[in-house]
């Protein structure tokens, strides 16, 4: 059985730093791309980072969206089976749930287009 869980999100400060764990059961988390998703309140969810895995692309391919391009790095511990988020320089327009997702192809994740969905961790940035 498939499960993304993810953890970390919380409250904190403009400027200030966060990192969000997707702990992953049921596969094996190198085979596929992985990637995070953002949703704020009345918009739409929208792709933050992805990096690929043994699914056809490149592996160790990572996207970035540019508003987060500088400040924040996706990872993987595969020993731990586990995707990272780290955030920095945190901005109040960065306040949203944030998803983990696991997608079959690199640059369909990056569209969209997952397979399964964590339940979401709440990141809220005050200013």
């Amino acid at each position: 059985q498939v499960q993304l869980v993810e953890s970390g999100g919380g409250l904190v400060q403009s400027g200030g730093s966060l990192r969000l764990s997707c702990g992953a059961s049921g596969f094996t988390l190198d085979d596929y791309a992985m990637g995070w998703f953002r949703q704020a309140p009345g918009k739409e969810r929208e792709r933050v980072a992805a990096i690929s895995g043994r699914d056809g692309a490149r592996d160790g391919t990572i996207y970035y969206e540019d508003s987060v391009l500088g400040r924040f790095t996706i990872s993987r511990d595969n020993a731990k089976n586990t995707l990272y988020l780290q955030m920095r320089n945190l901005k109040p327009e960065d306040t949203a749930v944030y998803y983990c997702a696991r997608g079959r192809y690199f640059l369909r994740l990056w569209s969209g287009s997952a397979d399964y969905w964590g339940q979401g961790t709440q990141v809220t940035v005050s200013s």
